[in-house]
């Protein structure tokens, strides 16, 4: 385990090497081996030190390993009096540490693979920058999820949101993408101002950065069930960062836009890395927000009004991609609702299970895009099951375990979620269930539209073998560039084909995942001992030491489960799971079986057998209709409002800027200039000039005196005699 530094350092150098090397000289085979290669020797060092981690006794599995110091001590005031702000750069495995990058690595280098076969296309220049961004998006997830302290993690956390801006917009010449990427970026930052808020806070109240800190100080605080206090106020900003990171009410809008990136990066992004960051980073902090029961009541229904509004609009949604980025949207929202009713474990087992099933669907319509030069419309294919079997079969897999159906990875992860729900609140439950009953039918209805029924594509040349021009809707050449002037590009299109080896063989192995990777968590009540919960319950435990003491990491009172929920919410949780018959558990599980099995038939009923049905329905019900395809017009209102307000505000600013001021600075410079030439007239023509009209007197005056000087003496005797004259001239008339 004191390797576990590499797990991160391993992509980073894939994405140097790719990024400053391949770029100029590498081929695309080079730049694929290395980016490949640096994320496998991530996941075995991953692997190893998971298995080294399970080998230690459940209270004695938290590592933590210090590669330097970031920040030194900085005395600040904090609410515990003076205290040390400092930031080592620390990495800390732990059971839910362990999961996660198990879930980055495994997952991210089926992804990076894939990608070899569905990016060969691109020039090559162009390939190893995309291979540089992908490593480099899962260096920082990874140290994301390793952080010891809020600071490191906040180092991953805006390292994921720039890669997820350099992903989205790869195809940066293509307008959509670029605007996709810019989107995301900005959403992202409005969570982070949050996110970033709640860490000052942190520091503010506890005086430290670090978790389990952070986490034991915590515990030793009163549950603040009937005020909004300062834990309350902490976790609330915190989950504003996780509603941008995980694309919750309101900043949700960014993530299905994100589907302008290639398809890889789309399954990268829903499933194992950037969206899943929130969800994390609430449990993780767990301690803080059992302790602050009301934050726990809004995540729990910001995530079933996610998941409720994201299921509603994929109900109606045409394009394969975006179906599958509102179901995410939707799952993460299951996620949350877990977090919020205290089952905190639960919601890392769906996260888990829900990275092999989602990763599988996006990697598998990335298939079918693939096979259908580009298309992207899924009224457009049709009868694609029997060009495609193995991306059928993969993805008929993955849409089986999202829609709960046993034994399916989902079903276990989904029904836990459920069960901890309805004996939280009966009516979230029940929305819930709907949800579920949504999400069987919108997936059902991608695969009847994709798999099923009659071939409704784009026509090729009847000499390939396929379909003749009068079985197609359009030409096919026009769909062979469909990503864009940088696009995925397929040359001449000789109708649906299967995937190559490099993309099929991770489709079958995420559909392994998909199906075993529930038995982690069996409950009780089918024979087993949820083993996955009991796994990652010490990360959930927190000791509170009397004083409160920030620093404290052990000893003091007994340990605390987050997940015990108290009378706020309604009675304990974990007590009335105890209580709980196994057979109502069981009949909970069986009626959510059956309204998947509802959601699936319906769709299969609606889309396959009698599809007049659906057409007949949409026509009646045009209103609601309209208003899910168009996604509750929440675009256009953030567009007429934030958007509009925006640059309105901006061009109010800068019209205020240019004309008031700069207009006061250009008119104080007028005015100097003015007053300086007005001071010029009068010094030149008032001050220099009555000094010139002095001298000139003066020496006009000159001239006439100068011509009495004479030099003669005659002269100035004849003067002196006029002079006496006049003298005694006027002594004589005054007399």
């Amino acid at each position: 385990m004191e390797y576990i530094w590499l797990i991160p350092i391993l992509p980073g150098i894939g994405a140097a090497i790719n990024g400053l090397v391949g770029i100029r000289y590498f081929s695309k085979r080079t730049s694929g081996l290395v980016a490949c290669a640096t994320m496998g020797l991530a996941l075995g060092v991953s692997l190893v030190a998971f298995f080294q981690l399970l080998g230690l006794a459940p209270e004695a599995r938290d590592y933590t390993y210090t590669i330097a110091t970031w920040i030194p001590p900085i005395p600040l005031p904090s609410g515990h009096g003076m205290a040390a702000l400092e930031a080592p750069w620390t990495f800390r495995l732990d059971p839910l540490s362990g999961l996660m990058i198990l879930v980055v690595t495994g997952v991210g280098f089926l992804i990076h693979v894939y990608s070899i076969g569905y990016m060969a296309e691109e020039p090559r220049g162009a390939f190893a920058r995309y291979f540089s961004y992908l490593n480099l998006f899962c260096f920082f997830m990874l140290t994301l999820v390793l952080g010891a302290n809020f600071l490191v993690m906040f180092v991953g956390w805006e390292g994921v949101g720039l890669c997820s801006y350099l992903l989205i917009g790869y195809w940066y010449k293509k307008q959509s993408a670029s605007d996709a990427g810019k989107k995301a970026f900005i959403v992202n930052r409005i969570g982070d101002w949050g996110f970033l808020l709640g860490v000052f806070l942190v520091f503010v109240t506890f005086g430290t950065f670090d978790f389990r800190a952070v986490a034991n100080a915590a515990a030793a605080m009163p549950v603040e069930t009937a005020q909004f206090g300062v834990l309350s106020q902490i976790t609330l900003l915190l989950f504003v960062g996780a509603c941008g990171k995980s694309a919750q009410i309101p900043l949700y809008v960014w993530l299905p836009d994100a589907m302008e990136g290639p398809t890889p990066v789309s399954a990268l992004i829903h499933a194992a890395t950037m969206v899943t960051a929130g969800v994390y980073m609430v449990g993780r902090n767990a301690a803080l927000f059992s302790q602050a029961p009301m934050s726990m009541e809004i995540v729990a229904v910001v995530g079933i009004l996610t998941a409720l509004m994201a299921a509603s609009i994929g109900l109606v949604q045409t394009d394969i991609k975006r179906i599958l980025a509102y179901s995410t949207v939707s799952q993460l929202g299951y996620m949350f609702l877990a977090m919020g009713v205290g089952a905190y474990a639960a919601g890392a087992f769906h996260l888990m299970t829900h990275a092999f099933f989602k990763a599988l669907l996006f990697l598998c319509s990335g298939a079918v895009i693939h096979a259908m030069a580009g298309e992207q419309n899924i009224l457009r294919m049709g009868g694609l099951r029997k060009y495609l079997p193995i991306t059928y079969a993969t993805m008929l897999i993955g849409t089986l375990a999202i829609a709960g159906i046993p034994p399916l990875a989902g079903f276990f992860s989904k029904d836990e979620i459920l069960f901890r729900t309805f004996l939280s609140s009966k009516v979230i439950w029940a929305l819930a269930v709907l949800t579920a009953l949504m999400t069987a039918f919108y997936m059902f209805r991608l695969m009847s539209l994709t798999f099923f029924g009659g071939y409704r594509g784009p026509a090729w040349a009847a000499g390939d073998g396929g379909h003749g021009a009068g079985h197609g809707l359009g030409d096919a050449a026009g769909h062979g560039d469909a990503h864009g002037s940088s696009g995925h590009g397929h040359g001449v299109w000789h109708g649906p084909h299967e995937a190559p080896r490099s993309m099929t063989v991770p489709l079958m192995l995420l559909a392994v995942g998909a199906v075993v990777a529930g038995f982690a968590g069996v409950p009780a009540a089918l024979g087993g001992r949820n083993a996955i919960e009991k796994f990652l319950e010490p990360s959930f435990v927190a000791h509170a030491r009397a004083g409160g003491d920030a620093g404290a990491t052990a000893g003091g009172q007994a340990s605390r489960l987050p997940g015990e929920a108290d009378a706020a919410h309604g009675g304990a949780v974990a007590d009335g799971a105890a209580h709980m018959s196994a057979a109502a558990e069981i009949g909970l599980m069986g009626f959510s079986v059956l309204i998947g099995a509802i959601g699936i038939l319906v769709a299969y009923r609606f889309y396959v057998q009698r599809p007049q049905i659906a057409a007949r329905l949409a026509a009646r019900w045009q209103t609601p209709h309209r208003v899910l395809t168009n996604k509750y017009y929440v675009d256009e209102l953030y567009g007429a409002t934030f958007v509009r307000g925006t640059v309105a505000s901006a061009n109010g600013l800068w019209a205020f800027d240019r004309r008031v001021v700069d207009g006061v600075v250009n008119g104080s410079g007028w005015f100097i200039i003015f007053s300086s030439w007005l001071s010029h007239l009068i010094d030149k023509y008032m001050v220099d000039g009555l000094v010139n009209l002095t001298g000139s007197v003066f020496h006009e005056a000159s001239f006439v005196f100068r011509r009495l000087q004479t030099g003669l003496i005659q002269n100035y005797a004849l003067l002196m005699l006029f002079g006496v004259f006049a003298f005694v001239s006027v002594y004589l008339l005054i007399r």
